[in-house]
């Protein structure tokens, strides 16, 4: 029950933000070259490989981004505001409704996940189980590229550009997240740390983890 209650209010909250998070953030990556060349790498590595999921797409940047580089992306998120957002923005793009907790996705079918700033709405105790799920959804040898803010603290929101929200954003140190990415059943291909952009983003250290899911037979 208490679970239902979190979802239900990230979902609302983030209905409720949506035009305002799409007026801000669907252009994002024009300002954020480290970002792009992380996403140009990711795209080179799944491209023609299978489907890539950008979980919690938010209005699609990220899915976008990947289908301009030839990925066969699309997007999932809780909201359908957000939703609304992304398919407006981005027409030749597919978007779905659910929660990241629940993949409804066939074992094996994604070649690649895309979580930028989505686990961050997950508690610490879960994250392992979650990632877990997602990938039974991936490739053997499939990816999984997750970007969070650095540190140790739970960040509460009940006010976002003066809309109402109920909101947790946790904040992960590299290492930890690595553990959890461990946990699921990832290794662990690269590690890296940037500062903010300054007057772009939230003041925060930024960390990006690729992970792979094992190949069953490797060489």
């Amino acid at each position: 029950m208490q679970q239902e209650k979190v979802t239900s209010s990230t979902q609302e909250s983030y209905d409720r933000v949506a035009a305002e998070y799409a007026e801000r953030f669907l252009h994002e990556f024009d300002h954020k070259p480290f970002d792009r060349e992380l996403l140009d790498r990711f795209a080179e590595r799944v491209r023609g490989k299978g489907r890539v999921v950008d979980l919690g797409c938010g209005p699609g940047q990220v899915a976008r981004y990947l289908h301009e580089q030839g990925v066969d992306a699309f997007g999932l998120d809780l909201s359908p505001a957000m939703l609304e957002q992304a398919r407006q923005a981005h027409p030749g793009v597919e978007f779905r409704q659910g929660d990241m907790r629940s993949p409804d996705l066939p074992d094996n079918s994604l070649a690649g996940v895309a979580a930028f700033y989505s686990l961050i709405h997950i508690p610490r105790r879960e994250v392992s189980t979650v990632v877990r799920r997602w990938r039974r959804a991936v490739q053997p040898g499939g990816l999984m590229l997750v970007a969070f803010h650095k540190g140790s603290e739970v960040v509460h929101r009940e006010e976002w550009w003066d809309k109402p929200v109920s909101l947790d954003f946790a904040f992960f140190e590299p290492q930890e997240m690595e553990i959890y990415l461990r946990a699921g059943g990832f290794l662990i291909d690269e590690m890296h740390e940037r500062p903010p952009y300054p007057e772009v983003e939230y003041p925060s250290q930024r960390v990006y983890i690729v992970a792979r899911r094992p190949d069953l037979h490797p060489n």
